[in-house]
């Protein structure tokens, strides 16, 4: 039996959630330990004996074992979930306990938990993430850095911060808390910004990042599983979520170099995450609640179901554009506007609109400011001047996949 990529991963943050719940947050490097030797053990003895046939059973069974081995060994010596003190502290309840603890839907709720205790609204929006990527997904410090082009000792920091933040509350959140719908917000921006990371982010080691993706999206469907967190705004994230991850596979050519969207094989798109993306978004519609995400996946979806980039209905979107920079104006929102624009009322329309740019200065680093520039200099048939814009685009951009790209585009701007 093969197992599928990152299923180590994936159950790490399945086992560590639900043995923190168990061991109490302050506990959470015993939770992270019993979780490890857990993996240890598959590793040593599946080299051995072959992979089981259901790999996760074996693992929460490992797992059970072994934290009832730390629970009699150490409960005199120890003060775990305060909540769950007494049951621990009989040996007729234990068990039990522990037992009910590791059941399937029981785990989900921990994972759950787990999350939106690191998006402690008091933690910066850097620190949540990285914790959520190292203790839920299985992420080590080295590769939250790749992945955030931070230093390893800036992250170290972070996390170490918000592990002693936890450790104060004790038990992880409860999703019956007042507090949740607060929390809420400050999840899904986090899943927001792991999943932008890996779609647009500036690793050095790959312009699209898969895994973080594919993070993401498992745990906005923990979200949207669930009676409690299962809101419209988080089907609306998940509906964003699966249509952009749709185009994945096209983003990247077979040299590993970038396509831009309207260069893609559009048959190369996953038209299941595009359907399920739709659904997701009608959905997310059954309630008064509008959102950025609702707009985002909303203007996502008119690009999935296009069949061209002529047959894309560019009103909308610039519709759609407008009514997201009232919600949540930023550059960004804008620079996507104008490239709407150029496409619905020509390339000067979207020139002016990119000069129209409140902010711009903050787009100086971005190098799709200057592509953008570029690609609609390109349309007015001024090559040279166009050449000079995506040149400067590959001066700023953020690896060696960018920079080729923006070469590339470069080169073929012939007086």
């Amino acid at each position: 039996m093969e197992l599928a990529p990152h299923f180590f991963r994936h159950e790490s943050g399945r086992l560590v959630a639900v043995l923190t719940r168990l061991f109490g947050v302050h506990n959470l490097p015993l939770a992270e330990d019993v979780a490890q030797e857990a993996i240890l053990a598959a590793l040593e003895l599946w080299k051995l004996h072959g992979v089981p046939v259901n790999p996760s059973a074996w693992l929460v069974t490992t797992a059970k074992n072994r934290a009832i081995d730390v629970l009699r060994r150490q409960r005199t010596t120890r003060t775990y979930a305060p909540e769950l003190t007494r049951l621990l502290d009989s040996e007729w309840t234990l068990v039990p306990t522990v037992e009910a603890l590791f059941d399937a839907r029981s785990m989900a709720d921990d994972e759950l938990r787990m999350m939106f205790s690191a998006c402690d609204p008091r933690l910066p929006e850097e620190a949540q993430v990285a914790l959520v990527l190292h203790v839920l997904c299985g992420f080590s410090v080295a590769e939250i850095a790749a992945a955030f082009f931070s230093s390893v000792a800036a992250v170290e920091k972070r996390i170490v911060r918000a592990r002693h933040l936890l450790a104060e509350s004790r038990s992880m959140f409860d999703l019956k808390d007042g507090d949740l719908p607060a929390r809420l917000g400050v999840a899904q921006s986090a899943i927001y910004f792991l999943f932008n990371e890996g779609y647009h982010g500036a690793s050095a080691e790959a312009p699209v990042r898969d895994d973080l993706c594919r993070e993401a999206m498992r745990l906005v469907t923990l979200l949207s599983e669930n009676g409690l967190t299962g809101t419209p705004s988080t089907h609306a994230l998940a509906a964003l979520l699966h249509l952009h991850a749709s185009r994945l596979d096209a983003r990247v050519g077979p040299e590993g170099t970038l396509r831009a969207l309207f260069d893609q094989d559009r048959s190369q798109w996953d038209h299941g995450l595009v359907a399920s993306g739709l659904a997701l978004l009608d959905r997310s519609s059954r309630g008064t609640e509008l959102t950025e995400f609702h707009l985002e996946a909303a203007i996502a979806a008119h690009h999935a179901t296009a069949t061209s980039r002529a047959d894309t209905p560019w009103a909308a979107i610039v519709g759609l554009y407008d009514r997201l920079a009232l919600l949540r104006p930023s550059p960004v929102v804008a620079l996507s506007r104008a490239i709407a624009v150029g496409e619905l009322a020509g390339p000067q329309r979207g020139i002016e609109a990119l000069d129209a740019i409140v902010g711009s200065e903050r787009l100086d680093a971005y190098p799709f400011y200057e592509a953008a520039r570029a690609e609609l200099l390109l349309r007015m048939a001024e090559p040279a001047r166009a050449r000079v814009h995506f040149l400067a685009a590959a001066s700023i951009a953020r690896n060696a996949m960018e920079r080729a790209f923006f070469e590339a585009r470069a080169s073929a701007c012939v007086p």
